[in-house]
């Protein structure tokens, strides 16, 4: 209910104001005035007098105190209406406005004009005099509120310089750091403090992803915290179309019951026209009114906020390509202090019995035809190096053209049976290799050569890395069409090759399959190798059509090594109750089963 005050207000209060009027002692109610009071400073009131103050039930005689002590009768907007209070007394510059009061459950607004009293020369004015009266008395607190917020034109310029500084201030700061911690946390502090929002978020925008994560905020204490919280954009329509527009978005906002409030303005930063950030922005009062320029202020504090998200995130990228590249430059030295030691190693070797035979050191033909088979091993040995080192410039300058064919796998593991059976016997490992049960034969699409590579690499591994127990390799199907190379194939078969050897630890696994990197670079002098073997395998497993992975569940504890390759054909399975009857596995003292 609205009460103006030329139609209504004889209905709320006397008819006998006269009487009333007369009542009040002292010199305020002769300047004529329907409300005189001063005040100090802090709001603290000095004297007071209204027509209409024993109405309300205020005791005339003890009124500033009453008035002090309970904060009954106050501005409903304490905080604007104090910094107006200052504004005066720095200025010394009269202001006249309409403020809104409240007493209880009534809200009554006054036309006020505030005038500072004049203190002497080169003393700073401490008091002001304010006269008033009144316009309306209201029930209608929501009302009350959204008329107290109807700024005048002198307080949207105040209030648009006092933005301007601010987008000034933050500007400022986000230019001495490329931290994006710092900045976003800078950014919401400043918007927050400056502006008294309940809440500022900022969030980072990837166009690649449907999410964005609060990674900066600022709060009321009483509120629960964002930080960390992922916001799916399509249920936020706000996050949604300032994403699109680029422009400043004014709406309510679905999802943020813990802010209490639902005024919420979203801010799309953005550099080149490409948003990479947005700042959500909600305020204690919801009445409170943004002007065009102020948006266009916000717009712009978000351009200058992406510009500087942009540049941080240039060099974090930058910085991280740095580490990358001297860590790079520092696995390529390592590695060519050990492919040195492997080529000197063989080398040595190789000199050193031929050195032998040339004087005549070799007692009888027998020795002098051991030391031509220890010359010839060490030569292949460096020749496996070598080759290794070529492979691996073939893949990395991407020239490593390969033929696919079918290939027999029965007659692949033969050979690799035959070529890795007595390494691991020489150091008393068993060896056992398993086949699925099939009726026919297991064919894959693969480079045979390539193919025989890998598996000796693996298994060689497994073998030079294992002290006691034995290496295993077996092989199982998996029928699941698959495409490669415009072709489709019925299935993978999957090749396992697991050891009880040294294991590798968890934290270190990812460095297995880096070009020029080894788990240890201390045990390459003990076990020998160049750290090539995985990385190599990997690339011609992946240019074959397949993967490979790698499992160990510790250091001590054993590994595991699979990889795929595509099945040419799907061969016919066989039962059960006939494989029982067909040996699929090669034991240390059997052949591989056909």
């Amino acid at each position: 209910m609205t009460i103006t005050a030329d139609s209504q207000l004889s209905n709320v209060f006397s008819q006998n104001l006269e009487s009333i009027t007369s009542k009040t002692d002292g010199s305020l109610p002769t300047l004529g005035a329907e409300l005189v009071y001063t005040q100090d400073g802090t709001g603290c009131y000095l004297t007071f007098c209204w027509q209409y103050s024993e109405l309300l039930g205020l005791n005339t005689e003890k009124i500033v105190d009453e008035l002090n002590q309970t904060q009954i009768f106050a501005p409903v907007d304490k905080v604007t209406y104090l910094e107006r209070l200052h504004r005066i007394l720095t200025s010394l510059v009269p202001e006249r406005f309409q403020c809104w009061f409240s007493y209880h459950k009534e809200l009554f607004e006054l036309d006020l004009v505030i005038s500072p009293i004049m203190p002497s020369l080169g003393t700073t004015a401490t008091t002001v005099l304010v006269m008033g009266r009144l316009v309306q008395a209201t029930l209608n607190k929501k009302q009350a509120r959204a008329a107290s917020k109807m700024p005048t034109q002198i307080e949207l310029a105040l209030r648009s310089q006092q933005h301007q500084k601010l987008v000034n201030r933050i500007t400022r700061n986000i230019r001495r750091t490329l931290d994006l911690d710092i900045i976003w946390q800078q950014t919401v502090d400043s918007l927050g403090k400056a502006l008294r929002l309940e809440r500022c978020i900022i969030c980072p925008y990837q166009p690649s992803s449907s999410k964005v994560q609060v990674k900066a905020e600022y709060r009321q204490s009483e509120l629960k915290s964002m930080l960390g919280l992922d916001i799916d954009i399509a249920s936020e329509p706000a996050f949604a179309q300032a994403l699109a527009t680029l422009e400043p978005v004014m709406m309510e906002v679905a999802g943020y019951q813990e802010s209490g409030r639902q005024k919420t303005l979203v801010v799309a930063t953005c550099y080149q026209d490409q948003a990479n950030g947005l700042v959500a922005l909600n305020w204690q009062d919801e009445c409170y009114k943004l002007t065009e320029s102020e948006l266009e202020l916000a717009k712009e504090a978000a351009d200058q906020l992406g510009t500087a998200i942009a540049h941080a995130t240039l060099y974090e990228e930058l910085e991280i390509a740095r580490q990358n590249a001297e860590e790079a430059s520092r696995l390529k030295s390592e590695f060519l202090a050990n492919v040195s030691h492997e080529i000197r190693t063989p080398l040595n070797g190789m000199i050193g019995f031929l050195k032998l035979i040339l004087e005549g050191m070799a007692d009888d033909p027998e020795e002098q035809n051991q030391f031509l088979a220890e010359a010839h091993h060490l030569s292949i040995h460096l020749l496996n190096i070598i080759n290794d080192i070529l492979d691996i410039a073939k893949i990395e300058a991407g020239k490593m053209e390969l033929a696919y064919a079918p290939v027999k796998l029965d007659e692949l593991f033969s050979h690799v049976e035959g070529f890795m059976r007595p390494q691991a016997e020489m150091r008393n490992l068993s060896f056992l290799m398993q086949m699925p049960a099939t009726s026919d034969e297991i064919i894959v699409q693969s480079n045979y050569q390539r193919l025989l590579q890998v598996m000796l690499n693996l298994v060689g591994n497994a073998i030079k890395f294992t002290h006691e127990g034995g290496v295993t390799v077996s092989a199982d199907l998996v029928i699941k069409k698959a495409n490669f190379q415009e072709q489709q194939f019925p299935g993978m078969v999957r090749v396992r090759v697991a050891d009880t050897g040294i294991g590798v630890s968890l934290d270190k696994q990812d460095k297995l399959f880096q070009l020029f990197s080894q788990v240890d670079g201390s045990r390459t002098r003990q076990y020998g190798g160049t750290g090539l073997g995985l990385a190599i395998s990997q690339k011609l497993v992946e240019a074959m059509g397949g993967e490979v992975h790698f499992y160990s569940l510790g250091e001590g504890l054993g590994s595991t090594v699979t990889f795929t390759v595509p099945l040419y054909q799907q061969p016919v399975m066989v039962s059960s109750n006939d494989s029982d009857s067909t040996s699929s596995a090669v034991s240390d003292s059997g052949a591989l089963s056909q």
